[in-house]
């Protein structure tokens, strides 16, 4: 199949060479043109590699996925690779990208691949049958993926597994909040944790969609970059049952933060006015057993390091509460230096606190006790 010339290149990501742009390799900002492929979603991609191999692994019904907005099909071609799956549906309504994946197709000598080029969501319809649904559904798009969780619903089928990123984090961390209102139909508060405030809108949206068409989302991993956030939800076709939609209530004077089923006006701490984040979804962001067996499939993957630390840290806080504090926003309030996050997790959990790491942050940590009884923790343990 003839492609190559000196404006492409060819790549090994994790098991699988990849046909890419040269371009999207040397450049700041990855071209769109003549397709789209960024080099730096490599970690996105290892997660959902391991994501999907931990799913497959204990899914009994056809393994088939859909991947909605591939670009040079990147992900659903290490999917075919490196996994064991029935059938991949690549879809992109660029050419070019789809020429490009089927080249990439030929150079791992895959035969499982078909090709669509259509608008995701008509993509997704012609999959929304009982029959003909996906057990895996990947969407990957530039901005919210807010307009495609409606088709991306209909077409996974029952205890399988929806993913989706969103890369419009202005929006969904507070710049412009009408915005976040219109597309995810809650608003964010602007915190130090705005990234959990902003998968958990993402996941109020996608439950609130799930609601409508009488099925139930479960959350099973969620992933924050710089970048991108991305959540992995399985979707079960029986209606939910669950209180799970709330709100988060933050106080800018004192820092205390809760989860609440409803809205409240005032802080229970200083007594002060609450900003309030939501609706948005207020019950478990990660799912224990899944997170330990995606663990499990990382000795038989080529995946980057680091994914094994981060999700030692989603298994640490995926029985936690809900919001994290950071080590500089507490010693900012203390006026000194914060101390070692170990040292300021095992201090809590002496005084009978649940505490653990998080994800989320570097310097972040989760636990029950209130920032009152946090800065008194830590400025005695000083």
């Amino acid at each position: 199949m003839e492609i190559p010339n000196d404006s492409f290149q060819e790549i090994i990501e994790g098991k699988t060479k990849l046909l890419v742009p040269k371009k999207s390799l040397i450049e700041k900002v990855p071209p769109k043109k003549p397709a789209f492929f960024n080099p730096k979603a490599k970690l996105n991609r290892d997660f959902s590699i391991i994501a999907y191999a931990a799913f497959l692994k204990n899914f009994h019904g056809p393994k088939i996925l859909l991947e909605g907005l591939s670009g040079i099909g990147a992900r659903g071609l290490r999917v075919g690779n490196e996994l064991k799956v029935e059938k991949i549906v690549i879809n992109d309504l660029n050419p070019s990208a789809l020429k490009m994946a089927e080249y990439s197709v030929n150079l791992n000598n895959l035969e499982n691949i078909e090709f669509s080029k259509k608008e995701v969501c008509r993509f997704l319809s012609k999959y929304s049958k009982k029959g003909q649904r996906g057990s895996i559904v990947d969407i990957d798009p530039f901005g919210s993926p807010a307009a495609f969780f409606d088709c991306g619903i209909r077409a996974t089928m029952h205890g399988g597994i929806l993913s989706t990123a969103a890369t419009d984090l202005q929006v969904l961390n507070g710049l412009f909040q009408s915005a976040c209102k219109r597309k995810y139909g809650g608003i964010p508060v602007r915190a130090k944790y705005g990234n959990e405030i902003a998968i958990r809108l993402i996941l109020g949206c996608l439950r609130g969609v799930a609601a409508r068409l009488g099925v139930e989302i479960i959350p099973l991993f969620v992933e924050s970059e710089m970048h991108y956030y991305r959540t992995y939800v399985k979707v079960l076709n029986r209606p939910d049952q669950e209180e799970n939609i709330g709100y988060i209530l933050h106080c800018k004077n004192c820092g205390h933060r809760k989860i609440s089923l409803e809205q409240e006006q005032e802080c229970d701490l200083c007594s002060q006015k609450i900003s309030i984040a939501g609706p948005l979804w207020i019950g478990k962001i990660f799912d224990k057993e899944f997170i330990q067996n995606m663990i499990l499939e990382i000795p038989n993957l080529q995946v980057d390091k680091i994914c094994e630390k981060i999700l030692a840290k989603c298994l640490a806080e995926s029985e936690m509460p809900g919001t994290y504090f950071t080590l500089d926003e507490i010693a900012s309030k203390m006026k000194s230096s914060p101390p070692k996050l170990e040292n300021a997790i095992l201090n809590l959990q002496k005084n009978n606190f649940l505490a653990s790491i998080t994800s989320f942050c570097p310097t972040g940590f989760r636990t029950n006790a209130n920032i009152n009884e946090i800065i008194k923790i830590f400025q005695t343990s000083q």
